[in-house]
């Protein structure tokens, strides 16, 4: 990637969000080449955070922050979360995940500061992600087997971290479209972006995500969409692109239903691979007011046992109705500033990351909690902050010329 001139904040910053993005990465997933206990794996997780809220406020130590409605909706999340984890139905892990969320959203606010509507946090996530990528091409170079195991159905998953193929499928996704906008603003030069782009678009293929595919395929239509007018180079890439599917569609229609049904019957992909199944049941369990209300306490995001697998049923599961409208809220609002700005490549980029957590929240959990997703979200943030406005330069001191004596006496008539 070219660097941004534009970009003044400090390498700390950057070194923060990592931390961010490794806390969020979980510690369930494949086996490993290596076996990780979990509680190591949570400890690193946890750790990473702490060391992110360390670093954010080492750097900011005066607390100097943007005004932010989408970390401001995060803080309020907290109040359900709080007020359902607070009644221990779901035990002390509640708590302990409030806990996580607060410092979480704490860590936003530090780092608001650098929020100004430029690719600083736009390049910051494509490298973090990038490197994630790296440790399952690894994986997969290293032990195939172990990187294409029989129990995800020979899906690509993390050999090296454990990492479920949903996850690799999402981070490829994203920095594929983040990749993709900087190279149609001339922002990145089209070797490095290649580099990006080729082995992601490979390993996205080997997870077989439909939700992230999809996700970056509508994401991408809309952030482009958005461009058109004002870019020739967007309408360029819509044109062939649109030939390319077109074509896709006809010559390899068969190929690409296969790699789409992955096997399953009718039955199995009309239920969602079962999770309608789990819906139902949540939707169904009788609640009391207090439950509907703000919901049972963070959890692990599952309900009888099973994943649930949309994150609006599980904000609804864990933080009730309150939760359901915040997050809806957080939707709405980054959704409509966005509209409201004129066409950018910053205004581009907070549409394919709105718009592709919005269609993986139908089958992927994450909104109501510290999760990749929140992160994407606080990148639109970043891209969607109005640039803070400069101090005004001292006027420059005029010196004052001596006057003689003889000039300062009034004239005698």
């Amino acid at each position: 990637m070219s660097p941004d001139h534009t970009d003044h904040s400090p390498r700390i910053v950057g070194a923060a969000w990592g931390l961010l993005i490794l806390n969020t990465l979980g510690s369930a997933g494949a086996k490993t080449i290596v076996p990780l206990p979990r509680s190591l794996i949570q400890m690193a997780t946890m750790g990473s955070l702490v060391a992110a809220f360390a670093l954010a406020l080492m750097v900011n130590l005066r607390l100097r922050i943007r005004p932010s409605a989408y970390v401001l909706l995060l803080t309020l999340l907290l109040v359900p979360s709080v007020i359902s984890s607070a009644n221990l139905e779901s035990g002390f892990g509640a708590l302990f995940r409030c806990a996580r969320l607060a410092l979480f959203v704490g860590t936003l606010w530090l780092l608001s500061r650098w929020w100004d509507g430029g690719l600083t946090f736009v390049r910051h996530h494509i490298r973090m992600y990038f490197a994630v990528l790296g440790s399952v091409a690894a994986g997969l170079v290293i032990s195939p087997g172990a990187a294409l195991p029989d129990l995800y159905g020979g899906r690509l998953v993390g050999a090296l971290w454990p990492l479920t193929p949903p996850q690799i499928g999402q981070y490829a996704a994203v920095i594929i479209g983040l990749t993709v906008l900087l190279v149609l603003d001339h922002r990145a030069d089209g070797t490095s972006a290649a580099l990006v782009i080729v082995p992601s678009l490979v390993l996205l293929a080997l997870t077989h995500t439909r939700t992230a595919t999809l996700g970056l395929l509508v994401g991408l239509a809309l952030a482009i969409g958005s461009l058109i007018l004002t870019s020739a180079a967007a309408r360029r890439f819509f044109a062939w692109a649109v030939l390319c599917a077109v074509v896709a569609a006809v010559g390899f229609a068969s190929a690409l239903q296969a790699w789409f049904l992955r096997g399953q019957s009718q039955e199995n992909f009309t239920s969602l691979t079962g999770r309608a199944k789990v819906w139902d049941a949540l939707l169904a369990a009788p609640r009391t007011t207090t439950e509907y209300l703000f919901g049972m306490g963070l959890g692990d995001k599952s309900f009888g046992g099973l994943p649930i697998d949309n994150s609006w049923l599980a904000v609804y599961n864990e933080q009730g109705v309150t939760g359901v409208g915040l997050v809806a809220a957080i939707i709405v609002v980054l959704g409509g500033v966005a509209l409201l700005r004129p066409p950018s490549l910053s205004r581009a980029c907070a549409i394919f990351l709105i718009s592709y957590c919005a269609i993986a929240s139908y089958t992927e959990a994450g909104l109501g909690d510290a999760s990749p997703y929140l992160l994407h979200l606080a990148v639109a943030a970043s891209l969607l902050a109005t640039p803070a406005p400069a101090a005004p330069l001292p006027a420059p001191e005029v010196p004052r010329r001596r006057v003689p004596r003889w000039a300062q006496r009034s004239d005698v008539t």
